[in-house]
């Protein structure tokens, strides 16, 4: 059954998933957890080595598998990895589980953000060689494109490159609260 207070945040690496989710959280009385951190901490290894050593299928399910572990959860804010949606499984139990907020930002922004993230795949070229901004540019443009149709399916969004980090809480606790209220008259 859909919970209208579990959130899940969606977006881009470095669109504010993390930074807003735990802010996002306080102001709305709620936890917060890092899909990301839960996958390092259960597995006792970086995403970079998860992806290395066990490939993107496995991390896609262990994604999956976090999910699962929170699926009666309520009152909970999570942040997805920025290609938890493409996983289909992850999709689809998102859409039914809970309410899906999109933290979206311009590709500039983006790459200016991750050009300064040394720890990102997407900084990385073929040979490990940092990229230059024009390529992660070039990177973030065909990744979101491809990324956009799942990203563009979330009940609420929030435009996270202009707007003031206390403005963006502020706006997203007002829309989701409306939105917890809105769907419990309905249920």
């Amino acid at each position: 059954m859909k919970k209208p207070s579990l959130i899940f945040l969606t977006g881009f690496s470095t669109s504010g998933k993390s930074t807003i989710g735990p802010l996002l959280a306080n102001s709305l009385g709620f936890e917060f957890i890092d899909i990301d951190k839960e996958i390092v901490d259960r597995e006792q290894k970086s995403i970079n080595e998860i992806f290395a050593e066990k490939g993107e299928p496995y991390f896609r399910e262990l994604e999956y598998n976090v999910l699962s572990s929170i699926s009666q959860s309520e009152d909970l804010v999570v942040a997805l990895g920025g290609g938890t949606l493409e996983n289909d499984k992850c999709f689809e139990f998102i859409r039914k589980a809970g309410t899906l907020v999109y933290l979206k930002s311009d590709v500039a922004t983006l790459a200016r953000r991750l050009s300064h993230k040394e720890d990102r795949p997407l900084m990385k070229g073929e040979n490990g060689e940092k990229l230059s901004i024009e390529d992660i540019s070039d990177r973030v443009e065909k990744l979101l494109a491809k990324r956009e149709p799942r990203y563009s399916a979330a009940e609420i969004l929030a435009l996270t490159d202009k707007t003031p980090l206390g403005v963006t809480i502020e706006n997203l606790t007002r829309q989701i609260e409306r939105h917890i209220r809105a769907n419990c008259k309905t249920n």
